[in-house]
């Protein structure tokens, strides 16, 4: 299976990434993702179907925030390690603005 495009680094915008994060289930996503794991889309529990859920996915992805590798028939994700370089201390500050019971 052909792995997905991931934009360069240069080509990540700010309004791009805010309009990926303004989305509860996207937000959801990236909470889930902040303790730096790699978790396969089945194990996202965000209330949504797949084909919904595959949405959300492609939207993060292309606007810079996560990275998805294939193997084989599995999809996996990870934020993306480079994003905090472009936009420092960007995703902890909104995952701090969110926390629990700001949502």
């Amino acid at each position: 299976m052909r792995q997905p495009h991931h934009p360069a680094l240069e080509d990540l915008t700010l309004a791009r990434a805010l309009k990926a994060l303004s989305d509860p289930v996207r937000l959801r996503i990236v909470t889930t993702l902040a303790d730096g794991s790699e978790r396969g889309w089945g194990e996202f529990e965000v209330g949504v179907s797949k084909s919904t859920l595959s949405q959300h996915m492609k939207t993060l992805r292309e606007a810079g925030l996560t990275k998805t590798r294939m193997e084989g028939t599995r999809c996996y994700v990870s934020l993306r390690e480079d994003f905090d370089t472009k936009f420092p201390g960007l995703v902890p500050a909104v995952l701090a603005l969110t926390g629990p019971g700001r949502r």
